[in-house]
């Protein structure tokens, strides 16, 4: 990762400080539309939503680049591209109360927050919730409910919930999540270990039915805490 960012910090530096709205237009149209973002609401939503307000200041210089961006703890932002096609399959409505676990920056809290009624986001670590809370008071965003517990089973206090989005990976499904889904409701996680994972929409379709849809494949951090698939021994 240390080397990757290198990498692109330098080529960042030759780009002869391309003006920032252009950086964010190449982010869009070369990243995001390529990953089959198509979503007018999305990308029109990526333009708006200042990503650069929310990229540690030592890291400002690869705000729109197509990598995964350190916050400490080993926690990272998602890159752009996955964070977009997350927004598409979601399919974040008004009406909805969302329950997103891995506030880190605040930054997909603020995306989320800008499509739906209310957003209860939760992090482990108390500082990434500290400045997710400055970052979203700085653009003036106010339904979002910044909580600071392991919610890798799902905050039960607070539900059912329309959606439920995990910005972690988890080699196999917490117990007890998918029920705190209302009935019409979805959970989005990225199952499995590196270096292959699988992005999964969870749908409730009633009281006990349920149907997944792996989506694509990714790889992305584990969160703190993940159940773990059981060794078999012979």
């Amino acid at each position: 990762m240390t080397q990757t960012i290198q990498k692109d910090m330098l080529q960042e530096t030759t780009r002869h400080n391309m003006p920032r709205e252009t950086a964010r237009f190449n982010m869009i149209e070369q990243q995001i539309r390529t990953w089959e973002v198509l979503d007018p609401t999305v990308l029109q939503l990526l333009n708006d939503v200042p990503r650069e307000n929310f990229v540690p200041a030592e890291y400002q210089g690869l705000a729109f680049a197509d990598i995964e961006i350190p916050l400490g703890h080993g926690q990272s932002m998602l890159s752009p591209k996955l964070e977009g096609r997350i927004l598409q399959v979601l399919n974040v409505q008004k009406m909805h109360t969302v329950l997103h676990v891995g506030t880190g920056s605040g930054y997909f809290a603020a995306l989320l927050a800008s499509l739906a009624k209310h957003v209860i986001s939760v992090d482990i670590y108390a500082d990434l919730s500290v400045q997710a809370a400055k970052n979203l008071a700085a653009q003036h965003i106010q339904n979002v409910t910044l909580e600071v517990a392991d919610a890798i089973s799902g905050l039960p206090a607070h539900k059912p919930y329309d959606l439920i989005v995990y910005t972690g990976s988890s080699p196999v499904e917490p117990a007890g999540v998918r029920e705190q889904l209302k009935i019409g409701g979805a959970m989005f996680i990225v199952f499995g270990q590196a270096p292959v994972m699988q992005a999964t929409l969870i749908h409730r379709i009633s009281e006990t039915g349920f149907r997944e849809d792996v989506l694509f494949e990714t790889c992305i951090p584990e969160l703190i805490n993940a159940p773990q698939a059981e060794q078999f021994e012979f």
